[in-house]
C-alpha cells in the first residue's frame, strides 16, 4: 500500500513539474507585448511631464500588478475589480495614513500597507501590489507626497486605467488568453461585436 502511494505521489510530482517547466511561447510573447506597452505608455507619460527623479507616473508597485495581470491572467488577484479597486483602496489608505502621522514613520508604514490588506479583503479586491502603492505614500518622494489626495487620481488611477485597456486588448488577442475570466465579460463583449456587424452591414 504505502509503495504504491509512493509511486502515485512520484506521478503527480513528475506530471506538475513537467506542466510548470513546459514553454508556451505564444504566452510568453503575449505576457511581454501587453506589459512593454502598458510600462512603455507609461514611462513615455512621465518622460514628457517629469525630469529627473521625480517618478510619478511610474510607479514601483506597477511593475507588481503587470506580473499579474499579463503573466498570471486567470489569477482571482490579476481581474479588473482587483486591479483597480486594490490600487484605489490602498493609495487612499497611504495618503490618509500619510496626513495623519507624517513624521512616525515606523507607525505610519505598517499601518498603511495592513490597513489596505484588511479593506481589500473586506471589499473583495486583494490586489498584492496594493500594499506597495500604499507604502509609496508613506515612503515616497516628496514630489509624491505633495500630491495628497491627487496620488489616488494620478499616478494611480490613470496608472491603473492604462495597465488594464492595455490587459483587455493584449490578454484577448489569441483563443488561449480570456481576460477577465469572468464569463459575463464575454458576453457583454459578444454581444456588442454582433451589435456592430449587423449595424456596418
Amino acid at each position: 500500500m504505502p509503495i504504491e502511494q509512493i509511486k502515485r505521489n512520484y506521478r503527480k510530482t513528475k506530471y506538475i513539474l513537467y506542466k510548470e517547466t513546459l514553454v508556451d511561447w505564444k504566452e510568453h510573447f503575449w505576457a511581454f507585448l501587453g506589459s512593454f506597452i502598458a510600462i512603455g505608455v507609461l514611462a513615455y507619460i512621465q518622460s514628457i511631464h517629469f525630469s529627473g527623479n521625480d517618478a510619478v507616473y511610474l510607479i514601483g508597485s506597477f511593475g507588481a500588478s503587470s506580473v499579474l495581470v499579463y503573466g498570471i491572467i486567470q489569477s482571482p488577484f490579476s481581474q479588473p475589480r482587483n486591479l483597480v479597486g486594490g490600487h484605489l483602496i490602498s493609495a487612499f489608505i497611504g495618503v490618509s495614513v500619510h496626513k495623519l502621522l507624517p513624521d512616525i514613520i515606523w507607525i505610519a508604514a505598517p499601518l498603511a500597507v495592513s490597513l489596505s490588506i484588511v479593506l481589500m479583503q473586506i471589499t473583495k479586491t486583494l490586489h498584492p501590489p496594493g500594499g506597495a502603492t500604499a507604502l509609496i505614500a508613506i515612503i515616497g518622494s516628496d514630489k509624491i507626497k505633495d500630491l495628497g489626495y491627487l496620488y489616488v487620481l494620478s499616478p494611480v488611477f490613470i496608472g491603473v486605467l492604462i495597465l488594464l485597456l492595455t490587459a483587455l486588448i493584449f490578454n484577448n488577442m489569441t483563443s488561449n488568453r480570456s481576460y477577465p475570466s469572468h464569463p459575463k465579460y464575454h458576453l457583454i463583449k459578444k454581444k456588442l461585436v454582433h451589435k456592430i456587424k449587423k449595424s456596418a452591414s
